[in-house]
């Protein structure tokens, strides 16, 4: 009998690239995957540092395998791995912890599959993380995240990446060509790239800092690829995303108009204190800068509330800053403080209530964001890529501008193509549509 083993991600789309490579190397070593819910051998979780409340979110899934098979080996892997590997070992059911490097791993680690008493744990120091290991996802048939990028070299104050992934590296340009192939070969119709800060691809490529490529050099490279119908760069630094990508963009084949640029901020007083690169102007320039070539481009902005420091007139600054800008959609996270950081230590904190309703504000200012992008795009005519699942009765898409389209359950659209003529919104929010060819309202 082949022993089963399941998985289970939480965080990024990079995590998620990551775990599927893992699981194809299990398949290589002989095992069945199987889906988390069901009876395995073994339950692999692969942790994030970035969720608030990590450690608990962690132990509630070890119990969900625990409770399926109680006998199950357990192991955690990635970041959150690599930053509190001990917290994670005394976990109850845990029997293998593994960092950064040792993750990709994993089948060296396991031999008889038996049950330790206690975690077991493996994680290196992260300045041992300067090798490079190449991944992919591939979801729900219609889209794979392709990782061509991992660490980071930025040092803000608010973030443990750095340490739980270590420094920029790259995968080559050769590799992330056959990476890329090999998806558009399975029928998969959109790739996503990914890492870490994907703007700094290059950097690392041969095991050090000379570079040889570019972030320009990997997008030309990969709109030339034949058979790949959509690519969409997943989240860039916004002093990296140069005028010269976004006009690439603009006439590319392949490359979707669609950015999503971490802000995090709207006051240069609250960047400075988070170290970033840029302050406000240069954002402005960016988005400027897209919807001149782009106008209907999708333009996503991460932001984060309540750092310390943050009071109440700063607060309003990046509300106002970001009420004003031409932007589709917010991802707003809550500061959270972490340990091993330069914010952790700073003066005036936010209190937890503030930082609470400053959220669910820059939340309210999202949903507005959005309903009124779409209403913009009513009327256009775009290209939709069917998800594959039924939601109650539902098939749903994405535009190449990333506008969610809804209409009646349709097997045979999943995973098509198709030109619409975006209609009107419905009361859930999504919008619905005519088949151009066919003009019959979905």
């Amino acid at each position: 009998m082949k022993k089963k083993v399941a998985f289970y991600t939480l965080g990024c789309k990079l995590n998620f690239s990551e775990t599927s490579t893992i699981a194809r190397n299990f398949q290589e070593e002989g095992f069945d995957r199987v889906d988390f819910s069901e009876h395995a051998d073994m339950y692999v979780i692969n942790t994030c540092s970035v969720t608030e409340n990590a450690d608990k979110r962690f132990k509630s899934i070890v119990k969900q395998a625990q409770k399926v098979n109680p006998d199950a080996f357990v192991a955690a892997i990635g970041c959150y791995a690599q930053l509190k590997p001990e917290d994670l070992a005394s976990v109850h059911g845990v029997d293998l912890v593994l960092g950064a490097t040792e993750k990709f791993k994993i089948t060296d680690y396991i031999n008889d599959l038996s049950k330790n008493d206690f975690g077991e744990v493996h994680s290196c120091e992260i300045v041992e993380a300067d090798f490079y290991v190449g991944s992919y996802a591939v979801g729900d048939r219609t889209r794979a995240f392709l990782k061509v990028q991992d660490g980071c070299d930025y040092k803000c104050t608010y973030c443990t990446i750095p340490l739980a992934r270590g420094i920029s590296r790259s995968d080559t340009l050769q590799n992330v060509i056959k990476n890329a192939k090999e998806i558009a070969s399975q029928d998969i119709k959109e790739i996503v790239l990914t890492g870490v800060n994907i703007g700094d691809y290059g950097k690392g490529e041969f095991g050090n800092k000379k570079h040889e490529h570019t972030f320009y050099d990997l997008v030309e490279a990969l709109d030339a690829i034949e058979g790949i119908h959509r690519l969409r760069i997943s989240s860039i630094e916004p002093n990296l995303l140069k005028n010269k990508t976004i006009d690439f963009v603009a006439d590319s084949n392949s490359f979707v108009p669609h950015f999503h640029i971490p802000l995090q901020s709207g006051s240069d007083e609250i960047l400075k204190l988070m170290r970033r690169r840029y302050l406000s102007g240069l954002y402005v320039d960016r988005v400027t800068r897209i919807k001149e070539v782009m106008p209907h481009a999708c333009i996503g902005v991460d932001v984060i509330v309540g750092f310390p420091g943050e009071t109440d007139e700063l607060f309003l600054e990046t509300y106002h800053f970001l009420n004003d800008l031409d932007i589709s959609y917010l991802h707003v996270f809550t500061y959270s403080e972490r340990d091993n950081t330069v914010a952790a230590e700073m003066d005036n904190v936010v209190s937890k209530n503030v930082r609470s309703k400053r959220s669910k504000m820059l939340r309210g200012l999202s949903a507005k964001k959005r309903r009124a992008f779409y209403e913009s795009q009513i009327g256009s005519v775009r290209t939709v890529l069917f998800e594959g699942e039924n939601k109650e009765g539902y098939i749903h898409g994405f535009t190449e501008n990333y506008v969610k389209v809804k209409a009646p359950w349709n097997p045979e659209l999943v995973n098509q193509l198709k030109q619409v003529e975006l209609v009107n919104i419905d009361e859930d929010g999504l919008v619905r549509f005519v088949f151009v060819d066919e003009k019959i309202e979905a």
